[in-house]
């Protein structure tokens, strides 16, 4: 990929305990193309969520980077100051959360915290302000604008608090947006909506998204590329079509094994035995060995990588699908 917006390279996230360091991301490399959505996929605790604080630069103490690095558009960030990350974070990041009340204060009204926003990050005025919030509520697809700008966020339904989030996020204009689970609190065909706006926005106006969620069925649907984490580590990443259709490590079989099928019957949907392992617990060699059919000798004594850590590299972290055996 030539000139990624975000370039991830062995970026590894730590938390120093009284028991020693957990390793919360374990030498993950990725990057994102302008126009193109990245969905990061995953269970609970596989690390998905922290990779995007770490680009975020909003880790939680004693939380961080130690280890790699992370450009946007060739500018290193993981090694800013706060007050460094504060003139990008919005600016040149965007973020969207999955409850978007965390995102707005419930005691402004929705056109304000817009029009704050937006001039936060430019020099408009407070009259072209709103105009371009006006615009950014239509982009989004608010209904009767005009009226609901000075709304205030609890009269609007979850589905159009979203929306307005996403406005926020793009109000100045990102290079990338870091987008964390934003549909799960959502219903279905709402959720549909979303992904489907957030597809068209990335479309038209060129923004890399990095989509965070432990919803393979929304990656499949909205996605260019996917990455699948698992404790911590990378376990396998390529063009959703490729990795949908034809997985190779076993983990994202056994993800994909557990949707639900239109067009096919089946008796049960498969099931992955076991847990994710906690962070003081991750076991030698590949994490996922205990819970796979197919580990041998290999996959408990080394640990496999994608594609060498080459960020635009596709491939899966299995010895079986890296070497074609186990032993």
């Amino acid at each position: 990929m030539s000139d990624p917006v975000l370039e991830v390279r062995n970026l590894r996230v730590e938390f120093p305990t009284r028991h020693g360091i957990l390793t919360a991301v374990d030498d993950i490399s990725l990057s994102i193309g302008r126009g193109e959505i990245l969905g990061v996929v995953g269970e609970s605790g596989a690390g998905k969520s922290m990779t995007g604080m770490a680009i975020l630069g909003l880790l939680e103490p004693p939380g961080r980077i130690a280890g790699g690095e992370i450009r946007l558009s060739g500018d290193r960030i993981d090694s800013l100051d706060e007050r460094q990350m504060q003139a990008i974070r919005g600016r040149r990041i965007g973020a969207i959360f999955q409850d978007p009340l965390t995102s707005l204060n419930p005691l402004f009204r929705v056109g304000d915290q817009l029009v704050e926003t937006i001039r936060l990050h430019s020099d408009l005025s407070r009259g072209a302000a709103r105009a371009r919030a006006i615009a950014l509520m239509k982009e989004v697809g608010i209904p009767a604008v005009e009226e609901r700008i000075d709304n205030y966020p609890h009269q609007f339904s979850g589905g159009m608090r979203q929306r307005i989030v996403i406005a926020l996020a793009l109000s100045a204009e990102p290079e990338l947006i870091i987008a964390d689970e934003p549909t799960t609190a959502l219903d279905v065909s709402i959720q549909a909506q979303i992904t489907a706006l957030l597809k068209r926005l990335c479309r038209d106006r060129g923004t890399a998204v990095m989509l965070v969620t432990h919803d393979m069925g929304v990656i499949a649907e909205t996605a260019d590329r996917v990455a699948v984490m698992y404790a911590g580590r990378l376990a396998e990443l390529g063009p959703v079509d490729e990795v949908v259709r034809r997985p190779q490590h076993p983990y994202t079989s056994g993800l994909m094994g557990s949707i639900p099928s239109l067009r096919r019957e089946v008796d049960e949907l498969q099931m992955i035995p076991g847990a994710m392992p906690r962070l003081g617990a991750i076991p030698t060699g590949c994490a996922f060995n205990p819970r796979c059919a197919h580990a041998g000798p290999k996959c408990r004594r080394e640990v496999p990588r994608v594609a060498g850590n080459d960020p635009s590299g596709n491939g899966a972290a299995c010895w079986l699908a890296l070497e074609g055996e186990t032993a």
